[in-house]
C-alpha cells in the first residue's frame, strides 16, 4: 500500500497540472474578445448656450458623477428661517430617506455581483446508516463524512464582471436619484415656503384694505344719516367689506395648508410644526446674462439617466455571454469512513479536483430573444436620457423667459399700484366734496387692491421662476463673460 507521503505527492503533481491548465485557459480567454459591447452615452445635439440668454461658446460634456449638486443654494435668498427648513428637511424628508434606502439596496448588489467573481468554499458535515438487501442477507451500515468543497467559475467571456458592471452602473444611478431627490425637495421646500410667505402678505394687505374700508363705510354713513348719501351707497359700501374679508379667511386657510405642506416636507406632522408669520418676500437673487448649457453638466436625473444607459448597454453582453459555454473549477477533500473514532485517516481520505465545461446546444431561441430583449431595454435607456436632457433644457428656457418677463413685469406693476393708489386719493377727495358717487370710490378701492394683490403674486411667481431655475441647473449658477 502506498503511504501517505507519495499519496499527498501525488496529489502535489495533479494539482500542478490542473493549474498549469487553468492558466493556459485562462490566457486564451483574455485573448478572446469581450462579449460587451463599448459604452458611450448616446448622441444629441447640445446648443453651447441658451436660446433665452446672450451666445456662449461653451460646448456639452456628459455628466459625471462626482459633479455632485452644491449644497445650500438657497441662501442666495438670504432668508434664515428658509436655511432652518431646509436642514429640517434634509434630515428627516420621507422621500430621501426612501431614496437613501434604494442606494444601499444597490451598494448591496452590487457587493453580490463582485462576490460571484471570486471562488467559493465551503464545509460539510454527514452521518447517515442505511440498510441493505444483498446476496448475504440484509444488512445497515453506518457512514460518516466530514470534507471541504470548492468551486469557481471562471470570467472567460465576461458575463460576471459585465454583471458587475450592470450592478456598479446602477450604484451610481441610485446615487444620483438620491441627488436629484434631495435637489427635489430642497425646491420644493423653497417654493413651498415663498408661496406661504406670499398668502402671509396677501392676508396683511386684505387687512389693511379692510380697515380702509371699514372707514370708507363708516364715513358713508356718516354721510347718509347727514342725509348727503343715500342708502345704496352705504349697502354698497358693506358688501365692499364683506366681500374683501372673505377673501381674507380664502388667504388665511391658503396659508394653513401651505404650512401642513412645509411640515410634511420637513418630516413632522402638521399639528407639531407651526412658522411664524412674517409676511416678508425676500428679493430674487439676480440671474447672470448668459448661462452656458454646460450648467446642465452638473444635473443629477441627467447624470442618472447616463448610468442606466451605461448598464443597459452591459446588461447586453450579459445576455451575449450566454451563448459561449462555462467553465468552472471544482475541488472537494475529506474523509469518509464508518466510524468517527479512525475517520481522519489516511485510509478514509478522499478528494477530487477538475475543470467542468457546460454549454447549452438548444434553447428553441431564448438567448436571441434575451439579446434582442437587452438591446431593446438599451433603446429605451437611450430615448430616455436624450427625453431627459431635452426637458432639461425646455425647463431652463422657460424659466429664463419667466424670470426676465417676471422682472419686467414686476416694475410695470409697481407703477400700476402707485397710480392706482393716486387715483383713489383724487377720488376720495372728490367723494367728500360731494362731486362723484360713492361707485366711483368703489371703482378705485378695487383697482388699488387688485394692483397690491396682482404684485405680491407677481414677486412670488418670480421668486419660483428664479428657484426652479437654480434647481434646474443643479443649484447654482455661474456667470460667464459674454462672447466677444
Amino acid at each position: 500500500m502506498p503511504s501517505e507521503n507519495s499519496f499527498f505527492d501525488s496529489c502535489q503533481r495533479l494539482t500542478s497540472k490542473v493549474w498549469r491548465a487553468f492558466l493556459l485557459v485562462n490566457l486564451a480567454g483574455l485573448a478572446a474578445c469581450s462579449a460587451v459591447p463599448p459604452s458611450e452615452p448616446p448622441a444629441l445635439h447640445v446648443p453651447a448656450a441658451f436660446k433665452e440668454g446672450v451666445p456662449g461658446s461653451s460646448v456639452w460634456q456628459t455628466a459625471q458623477p462626482q459633479d455632485a449638486v452644491p449644497d445650500d443654494w438657497w441662501r442666495l435668498f438670504n432668508d434664515p428661517v428658509l436655511d432652518q427648513l431646509q436642514q429640517q428637511a434634509q434630515q428627516a424628508n420621507q422621500n430621501i430617506a426612501l431614496a437613501l434606502a434604494r442606494l444601499r439596496a444597490a451598494h448591496a448588489a452590487l457587493d453580490s455581483s463582485r462576490a460571484a467573481l471570486a471562488p467559493t468554499l465551503g464545509a460539510n458535515a454527514a452521518s447517515t446508516r442505511a440498510r441493505s438487501n444483498g446476496s448475504a442477507g440484509p444488512s445497515i451500515a453506518t457512514a460518516d463524512s466530514i470534507g471541504l468543497a470548492a468551486g469557481w467559475e471562471l470570467d472567460l467571456w465576461g458575463r460576471l464582471s459585465a454583471s458587475a458592471q450592470v450592478a456598479q452602473a446602477n450604484l451610481q444611478a441610485s446615487a444620483d436619484d438620491l441627488a436629484a431627490m434631495r435637489l427635489s425637495v430642497q425646491a420644493s421646500v423653497v417654493q413651498t415656503y415663498f408661496a406661504l410667505r406670499a398668502a402671509e402678505a396677501q392676508e396683511r394687505l386684505l387687512g389693511e384694505t379692510l380697515a380702509a374700508y371699514q372707514r370708507s363705510w363708516d364715513l358713508t354713513q356718516n354721510r347718509y344719516r347727514a342725509g348727503v348719501a343715500s342708502s345704496a351707497d352705504v349697502a354698497q359700501a358693506q358688501a365692499t367689506y364683506l366681500s374683501t374679508q372673505a377673501q381674507r379667511i380664502e388667504a388665511q386657510s391658503s396659508r394653513a395648508q401651505l404650512e401642513h405642506a412645509l411640515a410634511a416636507l420637513a418630516g413632522q406632522a402638521p399639528a407639531a410644526f407651526s412658522l411664524a408669520p412674517t409676511a416678508e418676500l425676500p428679493a430674487p437673487p439676480p440671474v447672470p446674462a448668459q448661462l452656458p448649457s454646460r450648467l446642465l453638466e452638473r444635473r443629477p436625473d441627467i447624470a442618472a439617466a447616463e448610468r442606466r444607459v451605461a448598464a443597459a448597454n452591459a446588461q447586453v453582453g450579459v445576455a451575449r455571454t450566454a451563448f459561449f459555454p462555462a467553465l468552472t473549477l471544482s475541488a472537494s477533500a475529506g474523509y469518509r469512513g464508518t466510524s468517527w473514532g479512525d475517520l481522519v485517516s489516511a485510509p478514509n481520505l478522499v478528494w477530487s479536483v477538475g475543470p467542468a465545461l457546460a454549454a447549452t446546444l438548444f434553447d428553441g431561441g431564448a438567448r436571441s430573444a434575451a439579446v434582442d430583449a437587452a438591446r431593446a431595454a438599451l433603446a429605451q435607456a437611450a430615448a430616455s436620457y436624450r427625453q431627459t436632457v431635452l426637458v432639461a433644457l425646455q425647463e431652463v428656457e422657460d424659466n429664463l423667459v419667466a424670470g426676465a418677463a417676471l422682472e419686467r413685469e414686476q416694475a410695470v406693476q409697481t407703477e400700476a399700484v402707485a397710480a392706482a393708489q393716486r387715483a383713489l386719493g383724487v377720488v376720495n377727495n372728490q367723494y367728500r366734496a360731494g362731486t362723484v358717487a360713492y361707485l366711483n370710490v368703489l371703482s378705485a378701492q378695487a383697482q388699488v387692491l387688485s394692483a397690491q394683490s396682482a404684485l405680491i403674486g407677481v414677486r412670488q411667481r418670480r421668486l419660483a421662476a428664479a428657484a426652479t431655475l437654480l434647481k434646474n441647473v443643479a443649484g447654482r449658477w455661474e456667470a460667464t463673460a459674454p462672447a466677444q
